[in-house]
């Protein structure tokens, strides 16, 4: 199975990350240092960010450049578990 799962992906391949969570002020900075951490070459001038129309939440995409399924399940392991992060897409 883990290998029928592994055969959706080729990598490396580019991958946009959807992270959504309370408008708050450090939530893309703890996004940002998150993705860095496992994507050291992530531009954090490509990431995008909108505000929800209430205003009360934003989503931030980031386009990384996957190597491995691994740290792709990493990443969302660690974004989801942070506080100030909802729901990772």
């Amino acid at each position: 199975m883990s290998e029928a799962r592994e055969s959706l992906f080729e990598f490396p391949c580019l991958f946009p990350l959807k992270i959504m969570g309370l408008a708050n002020a450090s939530l893309a900075q703890a996004v940002l240092d998150v993705v860095r951490r496992h994507a050291p070459d992530f531009d954090a001038a490509t990431m995008e960010m909108r505000a929800s129309t209430g205003g009360k939440y934003v989503s931030l995409t980031c386009t990384i450049n996957a190597t491995s399924r691994a740290q792709l399940d990493t990443l969302y392991r660690e974004l989801s578990g942070h506080p100030l992060v909802r729901i990772v897409l």
